[in-house]
């Protein structure tokens, strides 16, 4: 009976070692989950951002994806989401790998989104990609980029990360949704029915395309709330002369959006948009679906 006891209590020692996959920077499986008894959901406030980078083009018209990194550093984003990122995509963009180049100058973890994936110039080359990306401070142990209806026209997609913040499991989306009201609709269903599978925290960040006013932002808000609701007009667009929202940080009902701003700069043709959410304790892991 004592060597039975010995053997089960080796077991049950060994079962505490056993951790999750975790994901590196291109969402592939590498780093390990903290162990159970280690960072139990701590209380952590993080920034998070909303930014159409137009593949690294100022309103000057002046590629320059460096003036992109220094945005995002002087917010002090956590996470953040972006639209409109070449991969190897054209001569626009110097068939650079923006997310991965934006990443490494930040310090940061990222995911990738293709939503167009053309086949390359010369045989052997790399794909032309163009979509939507995801930087973190934080681990990303999950991604998917769904792809959303778009009925003939350009491509549009939702993509997914799960992140662990010291314990927390968010979900994190960015999206550029389609130019007609027929096209984001449809999307906005999707995205809807994508999103609300998970019970933990929600951040879907994007270009919407839409008007807070719009049949399409009400649809988001049956489930979610627009961050910057309370917060007068908050344009976003064109970064010169806003007169437009169409950028969205939408939270999920757990949660708050505290300190919204609209960050005043000509790097893109849209101004980036930010804000805080606290994550409350939750123990071990608020990771279920």
């Amino acid at each position: 009976m004592k060597k039975l006891a010995s053997i089960l209590l080796i077991l049950v020692f060994l079962a505490s070692l056993v951790t999750t996959a975790g994901a590196s920077e291109n969402g592939t499986p590498s780093a390990a989950a903290p162990l159970s008894g280690e960072g139990r959901g701590k209380e952590v406030t993080i920034k998070v951002m909303s930014y159409n980078i137009r593949h690294g083009v100022g309103m000057d018209q002046v590629l320059d994806l460096d003036r992109i990194a220094n945005e995002i550093r002087a917010s002090g984003a956590d996470i953040i989401g972006l639209q409109e990122v070449d991969r190897h995509y054209s001569a626009r963009s110097n068939f650079e790998d923006q997310a991965k180049k934006l990443a490494e100058s930040l310090g940061m973890h990222y995911i990738y989104g293709a939503n167009l994936d053309r086949d390359p110039l010369e045989p052997g080359g790399k794909r032309r990609q163009y979509g939507t990306a995801v930087l973190s401070r934080y681990p990303i142990i999950h991604s998917e980029n769904h792809l959303l209806s778009s009925f003939g026209q350009e491509q549009r997609g939702l993509l997914e990360a799960t992140i662990n913040v010291k314990g927390n499991h968010i979900q994190f989306y960015s999206t550029h949704l389609g130019l007609t009201t027929e096209q984001r609709l449809a999307q906005i269903d999707e995205i809807l029915a994508i999103t609300s599978q998970y019970d933990r925290t929600t951040i879907i960040t994007g270009d919407f395309n839409a008007l807070p006013v719009s049949e399409e932002i009400r649809l988001m808000k049956t489930l979610f709330k627009d961050g910057f609701e309370d917060q007068g007009d908050a344009f976003t667009f064109p970064a010169d002369k806003p007169r437009s929202r169409i950028d969205y940080i939408f939270v999920s009902e757990n949660v708050e959006l505290t300190h919204p701003e609209v960050l005043s700069t000509l790097a893109s043709d849209h101004l980036p948009i930010v804000g805080e959410i606290t994550l409350k304790r939750e123990a071990p892991y608020n990771n279920g679906r």
